[in-house]
């Protein structure tokens, strides 16, 4: 199983803004004061453009869909916390812990995805465990070694530990599971998405180590990646409130590897820790200001990965 992919859908945004539905536990999301909607949008359209003009320069096959005006989906560009695509021709499908990121659920992507040559043989849905209440939001809250046949996941109000058992099982995955905070007014706070605090490369991994409070699960998740011989680069917590654990390794034209985070992630790096990273893969970074403040995810949860076969 690869680990990286150098296929990549994202939504492009017609309506995005903050939603005031998962804020309630995104605590990475703020209110960007005197700006209208409109601004906001077409702010976050000029940063969407931009990231994927940088994704194809290097050779990265990006399928980019428009989203749509109806229904109201203004999380549309986080397509990963939705749908995941896996070698085996299997699509999932997730449950979503905000009512209207449910809408964001499009058929219509799966048949321009197989208009493109990928080949779609089965579709496991959880959704319906949004009927009870229990929640697993894609590659947001499954970080997937799938090199490795493992599954990192913090627990949260968006990542039920009985659905990624069940995930794990339909599609042989070991589970690694544990609990992540952040500080929030000076109160630890479960972190929304395991993929904010993490990132797995092919032979690396960046984590906030210090997110996880128990010793004991820190040093179960930190064995596990060394397990499997991932070089380990520790970020700090105001490291990871810049995005700097929302990163995404891709590969881009003649295979090469690419680590791609957002520009303030980039910035909050040490030299050393880019010296680290730039051992695995070249950076590509870029500016994602809006999307960040009013979306409260970054680079990684703009993109999900494709690893369907093709025709």
């Amino acid at each position: 199983m690869k680990q990286t992919t150098n296929s990549i859908l994202m939504i492009r945004p017609v309506a995005f803004r903050m939603n005031e539905q998962t804020a309630v536990n995104n605590y990475y999301q703020k209110v960007v004061d005197g700006l209208l909607p409109a601004t906001v949008n077409a702010k976050a359209q000029q940063e969407f453009d931009a990231f994927v003009e940088k994704l194809t320069a290097v050779g990265v096959d990006v399928t980019v869909v428009d989203d749509t005006l109806n229904p109201d989906t203004p999380d549309s560009i986080f397509p990963n916390n939705w749908i995941s695509f896996h070698e085996n021709g299997d699509v999932a499908l997730y449950p979503m812990f905000a009512e209207n990121r449910r809408h964001e659920r499009r058929e219509d992507i799966l048949d321009i995805l197989e208009d493109k040559g990928f080949v779609i043989n089965n579709i496991v849905d959880y959704t319906s465990a949004e009927e009870d209440g229990f929640f697993l939001e894609g590659t947001g809250s499954l970080l997937l070694d799938r090199a490795n046949a493992k599954a990192y996941c913090a627990l949260s109000p968006r990542a039920d530990e009985e659905l990624f058992i069940e995930f794990c099982e339909d599609f042989d995955y070991a589970p690694v599971i544990f609990e992540a905070f952040q500080t929030v007014d000076s109160e630890r706070k479960l972190i929304y998405h395991t993929n904010v605090m993490m990132c797995l490369g092919e032979t690396f991994a960046v984590i906030c180590a210090d997110c996880i409070d128990d010793k004991k699960e820190r040093k179960m998740v930190l064995e596990n990646l060394k397990e499997n011989g991932k070089e380990i680069i520790l970020i700090t917590e105001a490291q990871m409130n810049n995005f700097a654990g929302n990163m995404l390794e891709v590969r881009g034209a003649n295979d090469k590897r690419y680590l791609v985070m957002s520009a303030a992630a980039h910035q909050s790096l040490t030299p050393k820790q880019i010296e680290q990273l730039e051992k695995h893969a070249e950076i590509l970074s870029s500016s994602l200001d809006t999307i960040e403040a009013c979306g409260g995810g970054s680079a990684r949860c703009m993109m999900a990965e494709i690893f369907l076969p093709k025709n």
